[in-house]
C-alpha cells in the first residue's frame, strides 16, 4: 500500500515538474510575443509653404517743429489731412486709415532744455492704416516721397514706423499642411522598416508640432513661411 502511494507521489511529481515547464514555456514565448509586438520606430515629417500674407499694419509717422503751438498744431491738421488724401488716392477706404496717437514736446519745460535750440515744440503725427490688402501698400510706399513736397517726411526704417506683414488665415492650410507632414514621417519609416527588413504596422503615438510663421527672408517680409513638423511612432513587426 505505501509503495503504491510513493509510485502516485512520485508520477504526480513528475506531472507538475513537467507542467511547470510547459507554463514556463508558454509564459516566455507570450513574453516574447509582447516584446516583439513592442518593436517600434519614431519619425519626423515637416510641411513647409510660402504664402503672402493677407494683413498690412502701416504706420506713418512724421515730425514737425515750430515756437507758435497755435500755429503747429493748425499746420499738423493740414498735413494730416495730405496724408490721409495721399492715401486715399492709392486706394485705401476710410475704414483702412486711422489717425494715431499725436505727441508735442515742450523742449522749453525739460530739466535739461537746450537754450539755443531753434524750436520750443516739437510735435510727431501717426496716421495707423490697417489693410487686408498688402498689394496696394506697396504701391503706396513707392510713391510716398510724393509727399516731400508738401514738407511732409515720412519716417522709414525706425522700430516705430516698422511696416508689419501678418498671415491670419493659418486654420485654413492646417488640415493639408499636418497630412503632408504625416505622410513624409511614413515614407521615412518605411524607408527604415525596409533597410531592418521589418514590416511597418499602426500608429503608436503621433505628436503634432507647433506651427511657425516666418519671413521668407529680409528682403520680402509681405512672404511667409509657414511650417510645421509632425513626430508619428509605428508598430514594426518581422
Amino acid at each position: 500500500m505505501n509503495k503504491t502511494a510513493g509510485f502516485y507521489t512520485v508520477i504526480a511529481s513528475i506531472c507538475l515538474s513537467i507542467g511547470f515547464i510547459l507554463c514556463g514555456y508558454i509564459l516566455k514565448s507570450a513574453a516574447l510575443d509582447v516584446k516583439g509586438m513592442e518593436r517600434s520606430v519614431q519619425v519626423k515629417g515637416l510641411a513647409e509653404r510660402e504664402v503672402n500674407a493677407d494683413t498690412v499694419i502701416w504706420p506713418l509717422q512724421y515730425s514737425d517743429a515750430d515756437n507758435n503751438l497755435e500755429k503747429l498744431v493748425s499746420r499738423v491738421e493740414q498735413k494730416n489731412d495730405a496724408v490721409v488724401a495721399f492715401l486715399k488716392l492709392h486706394g485705401f477706404d476710410d475704414e483702412e486709415i486711422s489717425t494715431g496717437s499725436q505727441s508735442i514736446i515742450d523742449k522749453q519745460a525739460r530739466e535739461y532744455a537746450n537754450e539755443n535750440q531753434k524750436f520750443r515744440y516739437l510735435v510727431r503725427s501717426n496716421i495707423i492704416v490697417y489693410s487686408h490688402s498688402p498689394d496696394k501698400v506697396q504701391n503706396a510706399l513707392s510713391k510716398v516721397s510724393t509727399l516731400a513736397k508738401q514738407g511732409i517726411a515720412i519716417a522709414q526704417g525706425n522700430y516705430e514706423t516698422k511696416i508689419e506683414y501678418l498671415f491670419t488665415t493659418l486654420n485654413d492650410i492646417k488640415p493639408a499642411m499636418v497630412q503632408e507632414a504625416t505622410e513624409k514621417a511614413r515614407e521615412v519609416a518605411n524607408k527604415f522598416a525596409k533597410d531592418s527588413n521589418s514590416t511597418l504596422g499602426k500608429i503608436k503615438t503621433a505628436r503634432q508640432g507647433q506651427f511657425s510663421i516666418t519671413n521668407r527672408d529680409s528682403n520680402t517680409p509681405h512672404i511667409k513661411k509657414v511650417r510645421v513638423v509632425t513626430s508619428v511612432e509605428y508598430y514594426l513587426s518581422d
